[in-house]
């Protein structure tokens, strides 16, 4: 029997922690169990909630909030220098990487420590220390939410970009992804270390014959150091997209901002730290009542207990209108706001 719950608190569902409640909320843990939810009458365009880490909620939700809860991590197949692991959508992304380290499966450290679920983790290909999930991916299930047909999306079908795919564009709201299948490797792995502060990080350390689990452990320590963990301080890590910009307008910026860092995407585009654009236009660490902005890293927004989605929303507005104004760039943000 299905168990839909009224007005239940979503609190506990949202890494920012805001106090919004769900009109009606299930919570599944198989494919039948989710397939018998979107029959039901009554409940048109439910309210997909995996781990909660990529939106900011500004209303109560008047709708049926269904949280997908799948769970497993499977081995598909293995040859001699990779593994085909199965994860389902409900695995938390940080335990799952933790699990493929413990089994020496190499591909995804870098990512050690994003909140947010698996299911979750291709819908806006996460990223981190110059690897991004795509990397890795080999394709995912999906669930058509108006046919209840079940499909197989590969990495070119996913269309991957910088923090975007399919699933945020022209297929945005049509599809629950059920699970996620990686290929990683076994026994040679490539060591991304030169992004960031990893390989200082290792230096301190004392590390020289570098691991796949000790990249992870500077991962962690440096996120750890930066980055606050929402079961202290509410937010949803990083709230913005670092922008792309033509190498023109970096140029011209840079006669007025000599520091302006950059990294190259392309013969005519670099990309721009927005965390670093935010710290200069003064709002690194700015608190207002009970939120802000993260005092160790720019591009966090914090509630710090009791605050409403709509003060962090006009807050992230603000920014963005900031950063307009002084740098002529606009700054996208990274979550989802409902």
């Amino acid at each position: 029997m299905i168990a839909i719950t009224q007005n239940t608190s979503l609190k506990p569902f949202n890494t920012f922690g805001i106090a919004v409640n769900a009109a009606h909320f299930v919570s599944v843990t198989s494919i039948p169990e989710l397939k018998d939810v979107l029959r039901l009458p009554g409940y048109p365009e439910p309210l997909i909630l995996g781990g909660g880490s990529n939106m900011l909620l500004t209303q109560d939700q008047n709708k049926l909030v269904i949280h997908i809860n799948l769970k497993g991590i499977s081995i598909e197949k293995e040859t001699e220098d990779h593994v085909y692991i199965r994860a389902n959508a409900g695995e938390n992304w940080h335990e799952f990487v933790i699990w493929c380290l413990q089994h020496n499966y190499g591909g995804l450290e870098n990512l050690s420590l994003i909140p947010g679920n698996v299911g979750t983790a291709p819908i806006q290909n996460i990223g981190a220390y110059g690897i991004e999930l795509k990397d890795s991916f080999v394709s995912c299930n999906a669930l058509e939410i108006k046919t209840l047909q079940e499909h197989v999306f590969d990495t070119s079908q996913c269309r991957f970009g910088y923090r975007n795919s399919i699933f945020k564009q022209e297929a945005k709201g049509r599809y629950i992804i059920t699970s996620v299948l990686f290929k990683l490797s076994k026994h040679t792995h490539s060591l991304r270390v030169d992004y960031g502060a990893i390989q200082t990080e290792l230096d301190a350390q004392g590390i020289t014959n570098t691991t796949i689990q000790d990249i992870s452990k500077a991962v962690i320590a440096i996120r750890e150091r930066k980055l606050p963990n929402p079961k202290d301080i509410g937010n949803s890590g990083s709230f913005f997209k670092n922008p792309v910009i033509s190498k023109s307008h970096y140029e011209t910026l840079k006669l007025n901002f000599e520091t302006l860092p950059c990294y190259p995407v392309s013969d005519n585009e670099v990309k721009v730290p927005a965390g670093w654009l935010i710290e200069t236009a003064g709002f690194k660490g700015k608190r207002f009542s009970n939120y802000g902005v993260h005092k160790h890293q720019a591009l966090v927004l914090v509630n710090y207990g009791g605050a409403q989605g709509a003060d962090i929303l006009e807050l992230s507005q603000l920014i963005q209108k900031t950063i307009a104004r002084l740098f002529n760039i606009t700054i996208e943000a990274e979550v989802n706001i409902l």
